[in-house]
């Protein structure tokens, strides 16, 4: 059973992972009128819905989409401001933490 929840988790990083890559991508589709950029956002979200699926059979739906959530959106943050210029205020990080401190209460709620 306790392997069975590390492949979980495993599943879950995979899909969060997939899920940025695919956000990431999103503007650089231009409106999704440019193919190869729509191509592989279409193929980085069926890939991170797919791992999803297999990560909630383990892990609580609750727990599972607070860290896709949560991380993802720390992780898109993160991105914008190093790769895309958009800016990073004090405003978004004290959001960024606490949404992070939610994830992480929700996690260990969860674990009982």
């Amino acid at each position: 059973m306790h392997g069975r929840r590390h492949v979980a988790y495993l599943f879950l990083l995979g899909a969060i992972a997939s899920e940025v890559v695919g956000t990431s991508l999103l503007k650089s589709t231009n409106g999704f009128t440019r193919l190869w950029p729509t191509v592989g956002l279409v193929v980085a979200y069926v890939t991170a819905f797919g791992l999803l699926s297999q990560a909630v059979k383990t892990v609580p739906v609750g727990v599972a989409y607070a860290m896709w959530s949560g991380l993802g959106t720390a992780a898109i943050v993160a991105i914008g401001a190093a790769f895309l210029g958009e800016p990073l205020s004090v405003t978004k990080v004290v959001g960024v933490g606490l949404i992070i401190a939610g994830v992480v209460i929700l996690n260990l709620g969860g674990t009982h």
